[in-house]
């Protein structure tokens, strides 16, 4: 499709769907960071929507500077995937028990486990680097000391909203109904109470205080608060990064209870909230993608839809214009609250019809008709990546 400059702003920035259908809050937001002094240039994907401080579906690029807001709370939220050997006929005609046996090996929502991960003891599990890992909790912000043993019984546990794990099943082509395990989760709450704890710093500082919107604070190179952000900021996203590696081992092994001859590939993961350096013609950047994946060439990277849509498994195709991005979904269309106020249990279940899922009121906000449609999502970025896979779930836990 290809992008369209959006008027108005200092850097350019640059969108991949219609400016005229970017909700109103959202473009104001695009809009004033644009305007800020320290940014490159800003690529818009085409899950664009609007979020606290810095927009869903946005990729920053600044010299010397970063905004939390712009990584947002949940760092390091993202994705992971990993094909099988099995294949839908492999698979029962009833599914409620595989799903039984997920969400009791992998606590959901605000459920947390009775006690840390063992990596030792999870088959299948990367094994370097733990105790290096954990050690550093100590080098944290003093004020989240405290949470070292509720981060610990975390790890490994997925999470509520719009996080998931699901069962999927590939359409098409050569691997046709191939099954695949995929989930979607983060740094759960040491993430967000490391973000918020710098968020507050950012907007204290004396150069923020003339920004079109605080929330947009940013932290300078070169500063005390800067390092003790980035030092936090790296912790949590291998936090992140390690917790859904634990889910996806863990996933598999219940696949292998119940499946022993199955085999896997080689797992596929990305971020899709978080921090990277690069550097795009001759300028090294900070590179914040919020809702965005890196789509570098050959990378390999994953877009979900909703929970009764459907998701793609993609291969960037290096498009400095977007900064190497791709959107990280579907995007949502409407507020959790609108949501809830438009639809019904009932149109959930039609919506969901064919997965095994819960369908109760509870995840009526998680909906497929409050988000966009992934169709169009993938056909405004043709040139951001190419698809490898389509997929459609057949088991769909939620928290």
């Amino acid at each position: 499709m290809g992008f369209t400059p959006l008027a108005g702003t200092r850097a350019p920035v640059r969108v991949w769907t219609d400016p005229y259908a970017i909700e109103a809050q959202a473009a104001r937001q695009l809009r004033n960071i644009g305007a800020l002094p320290w940014v490159q240039g800003v690529a818009v994907m085409p899950d664009v929507h609007f979020g606290k401080g810095a927009t869903v579906g946005s990729v920053i690029a600044m010299r010397q500077a970063v905004s939390p807001a712009a990584v947002g709370v949940d760092i390091g939220c993202g994705m992971s995937a990993v094909r099988t050997s099995l294949t839908a006929a492999d698979l029962p005609d009833d599914l409620a028990p595989l799903r039984s046996a997920i969400e009791a090996a992998i606590p959901v929502g605000f459920a947390m486990r009775d006690d840390a991960v063992d990596p030792r003891r999870v088959r299948g599990l990367e094994q370097a680097g733990w105790d290096d890992f954990w050690r550093r909790f100590g080098t944290l912000d003093r004020k989240v000391a405290q949470l070292e043993t509720r981060a610990q019984r975390q790890l490994g546990t997925l999470g509520g909203g719009n996080h998931f794990i699901e069962v999927c099943l590939e359409q098409g082509g050569p691997d046709d109904g191939r099954v695949w395990l995929m989930l979607h989760s983060g740094s759960r709450n040491i993430g967000k109470e490391l973000a918020e704890r710098h968020m507050a710093v950012a907007r204290s500082l004396p150069h923020n205080v003339d920004l079109p919107d605080r929330d947009l604070a940013v932290f300078l190179a070169g500063t005390p608060e800067m390092e003790a952000y980035r030092r936090d900021l790296w912790w949590a996203q291998e936090y992140a990064r390690r917790n859904r590696a634990v889910m996806l081992a863990l996933l598999s092994q219940v696949v292998r209870d119940a499946f022993p001859h199955v085999g896997y590939d080689e797992p596929i993961s990305c971020h899709h909230n978080y921090v990277a350096e690069e550097t795009y013609d001759g300028v090294d950047v900070l590179v914040t993608r919020k809702g965005a994946i890196r789509a570098g060439t050959g990378d390999l990277g994953i877009i979900p839809g909703s929970m009764g849509t459907g998701s793609y498994i993609v291969r960037g195709k290096g498009n400095v214009d977007a900064y190497c991005s791709a959107s990280h979904g579907a995007g949502r269309r409407m507020s959790r609250g609108q949501a809830k106020r438009t639809y019904s249990t009932a149109d959930l279940a039609a919506q969901t019809a064919g997965v095994e899922c819960r369908k109760d009121a509870g995840v009526v906000d998680e909906i497929p008709g409050a988000y966009k449609d992934i169709t169009e999502v993938m056909a405004q970025q043709d040139d951001l990546v190419e698809v490898v896979a389509h997929l459609k779930q057949v088991v769909c836990v939620k928290g």
